[in-house]
């Protein structure tokens, strides 16, 4: 029995890394107002490291002893590829992207850039008359569907001519993982359907005793009887309250299962058909629509928070860059985003002026890889910097590919291209996010990503946890650099923010793990390329005296 709910327990936890993995976040509670929220999460990724014990990016200590007094050069415009932002939020007034070009509600695309009436960016999932897709499968669901008519009845790849081998064996990875995800979301919902019983049985038991449909833990705490049943009921509530049982969790914790199984590993679940587009043809783009905010988008709208909430404003939390615009686009549905989505995203924002995207999402199979290349080799020839979270999923990247990523299909890297992962408050064992992917080689820098506090939609906040949160940190400290140092070439500034991260040579972490209880300790230095986190600070300075010599170098 102890057990048996104590699973529950830490399934309500870890389940939004499972059910909305395309989305990099562990959301831990829902919208509310800033006063609800434990201050001690209030702007920590802000502070500076060297001055105290919190591991922030010393965004504050740029501010004041770098930039007191300066202007910013330039406004540096950052494209959300996400779920959609509350462009409305009081937090990000002055802070959303206007499209000049265009004349607001007169349904003419006055820009001719293809898309009407996009005043703020633009919504890939959805069409023309105003529907849209909040749901998906899983990729790896959506690629055997389209496999399955081909490889049903193969027992061997020996009778495949060559042409088809290598789909094959991408076929059987996706035949793997789904029935991997499905086995566990099953044992999952009998777990919690099992519990759920208990539970009810309790509460009756309860109430009875009660003679009232509510009772608080400290009337349970209280309760005397020679019954064995009452006694046994009131064990079980004082148990799982006192390990972290709370009702509202696990209510969320019962929908994301149901919702694993009967909408993302679900073959007969198909919503792009409202949109009827062609996936394979990136000129078939006549869809979409100018709704960037939609039913659901607390993750766009936290992620944008942190990049850009109003410094002066003096509600909410500051941003970290000043001088920024946020160019809303909606392309991740609950479910695995689509690579064709993807592609016209970044696309849309290189021709819109976009100077950095910020991207929260990634998936284990991309089977239009090439769209998306050459979206990513776009914006690399325009300039523009890419920044990507590692995810959720505790994997070494370095042996594990997660989608999107810098490398290209045939086999070269882009160099305008920043992978990010998740740190905490404290530099101590449990620094690394438990969750976050790392890698020597596949993951570039560190940020705070640990209990973030940023926007909710409808002028709340949120206390969040994800590699989803520490990407923007990086976008925010990206784009306060190139707002005083324009002339940077994109990578230039990456370089500029992975040589200035600040090191942490000698500190062992916990590996991040997500399923098992053994804990293994590595050096931090380990799981990242630079083996630092990125530094507001001493990325301003570099900035400043790389921009100096680049200068004395042209004379």
């Amino acid at each position: 029995m102890k057990k048996h709910w104590l699973l529950i327990l830490m399934y309500t936890l870890l389940i939004s890394c499972f059910a909305t993995s395309h989305l990099l976040a562990l959301t831990q509670h829902e919208g509310t107002t800033l006063d609800s929220l434990n201050k001690k999460y209030l702007n920590w990724h802000n502070s500076d490291p060297i001055k105290s014990k919190i591991q922030g990016v010393a965004v504050e200590s740029a501010y004041t002893q770098l930039l007191n007094g300066a202007t910013a050069s330039k406004k540096i415009i950052v494209a959300v590829i996400d779920s959609g932002v509350d462009i409305f939020h009081e937090d990000l007034e002055g802070k959303i992207w206007l499209n000049k070009g265009e004349i607001a509600g007169n349904g003419i695309d006055d820009d001719n850039n293809g898309y009407i009436d996009d005043m703020h960016g633009w919504n890939f999932i959805g069409n023309s008359k105003g529907e849209n897709v909040h749901y998906e499968n899983y990729e790896y669901v959506r690629m055997i569907r389209r496999m399955e008519p081909i490889y049903r009845g193969v027992e061997s790849i020996d009778q495949l001519v060559d042409s088809l081998k290598n789909d094959y064996d991408t076929y059987l990875a996706c035949k793997h993982d789904f029935k991997e995800m499905h086995e566990e979301s099953m044992k999952r919902y009998r777990n919690i359907m099992s519990f759920d019983s208990k539970l009810k049985r309790a509460e009756s038991v309860l109430k009875k005793f009660f003679g009232k449909d509510k009772f608080k833990q400290f009337q349970v705490e209280n309760i005397t009887s020679n019954s064995d049943e009452i006694l046994r009921a009131k064990r079980f509530f004082l148990a799982i309250y006192k390990r972290g049982f709370n009702q509202k969790s696990y209510e969320k914790a019962k929908l994301k299962t149901k919702e694993v199984i009967d909408i993302h590993l679900n073959l007969d679940f198909q919503p792009r058909k409202i949109i009827s587009d062609d996936l394979t043809d990136i000129t078939d783009r006549n869809y979409g629509n100018n709704d960037v905010k939609c039913m659901r988008s607390d993750h766009g709208t936290f992620v944008a928070g942190i990049i850009a909430a109003n410094r002066k404003n003096k509600i909410g939390i500051d941003g970290i860059a000043h001088s920024v615009e946020i160019m809303a686009l909606r392309t991740v549905p609950l479910g695995d985003e689509r690579d064709k989505d993807v592609a016209l995203s970044i696309r849309y924002a290189v021709d819109n002026g976009a100077n950095i995207i910020n991207m929260s999402f990634g998936k284990n199979f991309s089977p239009y890889k090439s769209l998306v290349d050459d979206a990513i080799k776009y914006a690399s020839d325009h300039n523009v910097l890419m920044i990507h979270a590692s995810g959720n999923e505790a994997l070494n990247l370095d042996k594990q590919d997660r989608y999107p990523l810098k490398r290209m299909q045939n086999g070269v890297c882009v160099d305008n291209w920043i992978t990010v992962g998740a740190t905490s408050i404290k530099a101590n064992k449990r620094f690394c996010g438990k969750f976050s992917n790392y890698g020597q080689n596949n993951v570039d820098i560190f940020a705070p990503g640990v209990d973030m506090i940023s926007l909710y939609p409808e002028n709340k906040y949120n206390l969040a946890s994800g590699t989803s949160f520490a990407c923007p940190v990086v976008t925010g400290v990206a784009a306060l650099v190139w707002s005083y140092y324009p002339n940077l070439s994109a990578s230039d500034l990456k370089s500029i923010l992975l040589e200035s991260s600040l090191k942490y040579r000698k500190l062992k972490v916990f590996t991040p793990n997500v399923k098992s209880k053994k804990k293994k300790k590595v050096k931090f230095r380990t799981l990242s390329e630079t083996g630092g986190i990125v530094n507001a600070f001493d990325a301003l300075k570099l900035a400043k005296i790389f921009t100096t010599k680049d200068q004395l170098s042209s004379k």
